[in-house]
């Protein structure tokens, strides 16, 4: 994610909007689907085979479940922009880590109808953001499962956080606007709503004839159009976390084609950005084909990026497509986002304290996309920032454990990023960008956290880098160079 000052659009050249044709990509690729990894199991309740209620984060620990992992979410949503009411029939397919007789998923508001697992009616509970689930008969732990739930209601997006404003599900003149970092996911679907717990997407997204509904993936059959209404058919094989999900909907205008490596991509924006549609297909095509030679092989199996007319104000890396919030995105935005298609989408973290593994590498992206376009170099953006006074605030936040009620805070971005450059000073241009693309292979889909990168950085290097580290991620005050 990337903080950004709205722009205000003077103009806009006529852009004819493509055939909605266009959204239609084959998942073409013949990689093979991955497989993705189990969250730590977190503890039954005393005595009692009870999913715990929350995952396990210290920091949010009513995010997330225990007791089971999900595979993949099939999530069949129907949505009108004019009453803002949405219907979900969500499966979510699972298994049990150790023996259940009660489990829970995040939601947030609606009326639940009904509730099945395994195809029996299951009887539930609602409490907060908490759906609780006991099934007909329990669930042996090892065992898979199916948990189905039916629901409808008016989405409520989280609202003046201290983190980020307004997130979530949210509703938009035309649609929807659908951002959910850090776990804003529970605001449109029942899930196991935190990073630990990644899994496959499918999606069955019907809107009002004449809007558009874009997810995660590649569309898998071309839309339906039946009474009114048009069925968008989506599918994100590779894993992915909950925050990441969307289904942004809405009056789009569309531009579908490949990078020059032939990445499928797609630009889509809301007309009020028509006029910056050719260039957010560009560039996003160019900035993912040159990330694919500095971090390794791009990891999905399509690119590109979504303007829509709210304004958020900031942007959010949704797997395969990042969204720009009320404003047009320039090419440092764009580098962030599509950087962290590699850092944060393929590698997520487990835990939020471990954000500048995400943040910290997609702001050096910026730095290196700026290096590469001939502009300012990393060393003397990195120059620039240290010249920030002792009593500055970023160097009293160390980023290396993002803070819960400040998880964005300007040290996760920056100092995360200069702790990068200086690692590179410290072992060299060939030692770090070896570590990256080494990095981003041996997590591939799966999870990272701190201490593992630490001791990557010292094998592939060959250097004892505790102090560097601890100086730069975990200490207050300003670092001696």
């Amino acid at each position: 994610m990337r903080s950004a000052l709205l722009v205000l659009l003077l103009g806009a050249v006529a852009c004819a909007p493509s055939n909605v044709d266009a959204l239609l990509s084959a998942n073409a690729d013949g990689d093979a689907t991955p497989t993705a990894t189990a969250p730590t199991p977190a503890p039954t309740r005393s005595g009692q085979e009870w999913g715990a209620r929350g995952i396990g984060d210290p920091d949010f620990p009513l995010d997330g479940n225990g007791g089971y992992d999900v595979s993949r979410y099939r999530l069949k949503m129907g949505y009108d922009p004019a009453t803002k009411h949405l219907t979900g029939n969500v499966s979510i397919e699972a298994k049990a880590t150790q023996s259940l007789r009660r489990f829970n998923l995040d939601l947030k508001g609606f009326d639940v109808g009904k509730v099945s697992v395994a195809g029996k009616p299951a009887t539930f509970t609602r409490s907060g953001d908490e759906l609780s689930v006991t099934p007909a008969a329990p669930l042996a732990k090892g065992g898979p499962f199916t948990v189905t739930v039916t629901y409808e209601g008016v989405p409520q997006p989280v609202k003046n956080s201290s983190n980020l404003g307004t997130y979530g599900f949210i509703p938009t003149a035309d649609g929807a606007y659908v951002v959910c970092q850090p776990n804003g996911a529970k605001t449109w679907f029942p899930s196991n709503d935190h990073p630990a717990d990644k899994a496959r997407f499918d999606f069955e997204l019907t809107v009002p004839e004449g809007l558009t509904a874009l997810a995660n993936g590649e569309l898998t059959k071309k839309p339906v159009t039946s009474g009114g209404k048009t069925t968008f058919t989506w599918s994100e094989r590779h894993p992915m976390v909950t925050y990441l999900a969307t289904m942004t909907l809405g009056k789009f205008e569309l531009r579908e084609g490949r990078t020059a490596k032939g990445v499928p991509n797609l630009a889509a924006v809301d007309p009020k950005y028509r006029s910056t549609l050719d260039n957010l297909h560009t560039v996003t095509g160019e900035i993912t084909d040159y990330w694919s030679t500095v971090f390794g092989p791009y990891p999905f199996s399509s690119t590109g990026g979504v303007v829509d007319d709210f304004a958020a104000g900031y942007a959010l890396e949704n797997q395969t497509k990042p969204m720009y919030g009320g404003f047009k995105p320039d090419e440092s935005i764009i580098a962030h986002e599509l950087a962290h298609q590699w850092y944060g989408d393929s590698l997520s973290i487990r835990r939020w304290e471990d954000l500048w593994l995400n943040e910290g590498f997609a702001t050096y992206a910026e730095w290196l996309w700026s290096e590469h376009r001939g502009g300012a170099s990393a060393q003397s953006l990195f120059d620039g920032y240290y010249a920030k006074p002792a009593g500055n605030p970023m160097w009293a936040y160390p980023p290396g454990d993002a803070k819960p009620n400040d998880l964005f805070n300007e040290s996760v971005y920056i100092r995360g990023a200069m702790t990068l450059h200086a690692l590179r000073t410290a072992v060299g241009d060939t030692a770090f960008f070896t570590l990256l693309k080494k990095w981003a292979q041996d997590h591939k889909y799966g999870h990272v956290t701190t201490p593992e990168f630490v001791a990557l950085a010292e094998k592939t290097s060959g250097k004892q880098l505790d102090q560097l580290f601890d100086a730069w991620l975990f200490k207050k005050g300003k670092p001696a160079l």
